[in-house]
């Protein structure tokens, strides 16, 4: 770490986050930031100060984990210790080229939110370890050999993009983006160049192709001697989640997320359904419940899943977890 996390606060309300890197199995070094949570924010502070809670953040896809910050400090202003980092490939994590670095899409399950999740529990061994996971960072927990130690999860979209699942008015035009074009820029380039298209950040070829070219059944894009312990691995969760789909979601729909809660088969799930007249707007997505617009909304009304363990928003909970639903 470039800095302790045991320093006196601040003399301001909100101690400023702390640049931190930490090492995956293989030895590969990954940056991000840990934010302490505000003193005496709510009841549930420890008397040393520290919070009794750390929430890790995984990004999406080809999304800097600066994108959440906003949210990592309207956490840490509410009394929670939060991480937020990159996955190998991506911003703090970035190599100095992506081609030919034979990242994979699963590396960041596997390893990265592995050694994220090594990197809270050393930190704050005593606090409820919590998560938060936007699209593919809903999903990449399950992979995870320590997943076991998570308390509970809250996902926003979580999904890991099999194109069938897309919104059906959507879904010529996206399998031609992310199916078509992704995965023959990616054969062009050695990597795919998705920061000069404004289509997400550069992504690693391993992790574009697995993306152009995933199966509805995710383990099947792993080694026919290494998918039964990858769904063991994700059957091994027993953390609560509570998923949250967006109703215009075009990535996030109903049976992408089905179908991602089909795999946290020990897991209890709760599938809420929101839509953006809930909130008085016309649209929301994939994106943007991470906005600070949402602030005396979905995040304020998400502090009492992730305090108390409580569903916000009953009234969407859905019936059915079946991903043909």
């Amino acid at each position: 770490m470039n800095q302790s996390l045991h320093q006196p606060p601040a003399p301001t309300a909100l101690p400023a986050p702390v640049p931190v890197s930490f090492p995956a199995a293989d030895g590969l070094s990954l940056g991000g930031h840990f934010w302490p949570a505000a003193p005496g924010a709510f009841e549930g502070a420890s008397p040393a100060g520290a919070a009794d809670k750390i929430v890790i953040l995984n990004p999406a896809t080809g999304v800097l984990a600066r994108y959440y910050h906003r949210y990592a400090r309207f956490l840490a202003g509410h009394g929670f210790d939060v991480l937020t980092y990159d996955y190998r490939g991506i911003g703090a994590s970035h190599p100095l080229q992506l081609r030919g670095c034979g990242y994979r899409w699963r590396d960041w399950g596997e390893l990265d939110f592995e050694a994220a999740l090594t990197f809270a529990r050393r930190q704050r061994p005593q606090s409820a370890l919590l998560v938060v996971g936007h699209s593919i960072g809903g999903f990449l927990p399950g992979l995870a050999p320590s997943a076991s130690h998570i308390t509970r999860m809250l996902t926003v979209g979580a999904q890991y993009a099999w194109w069938g699942d897309y919104a059906p008015q959507r879904r010529l035009r996206l399998f031609a983006k992310w199916h078509l074009a992704m995965p023959a820029l990616t054969a062009l380039c050695g990597y795919f160049p998705g920061r000069r298209l404004g289509w997400l950040e550069d992504l690693p070829a391993g992790i574009a192709y697995e993306w152009s070219f995933r199966r509805a059944r995710f383990e099947r894009s792993h080694p026919p001697e290494e998918r039964q312990a990858a769904l063991a691995r994700m059957a091994a969760v027993t953390a609560p989640v509570l998923a949250v789909r967006v109703t215009d979601d075009e990535l996030g729909t109903g049976p992408a997320l089905r179908r991602t809660l089909a795999y946290y088969t020990g897991a209890p799930r709760t599938l809420v359904r929101l839509s953006p007249a809930l909130y008085g707007r016309e649209a929301i997505g994939h994106f943007n419940l991470f906005h600070d617009s949402h602030t005396a909304g979905f995040w304020t009304e998400s502090l009492r899943w992730l305090r108390d363990g409580q569903n916000p928003w009953p009234a969407q909970t859905t019936d059915s977890l079946d991903p043909q639903a």
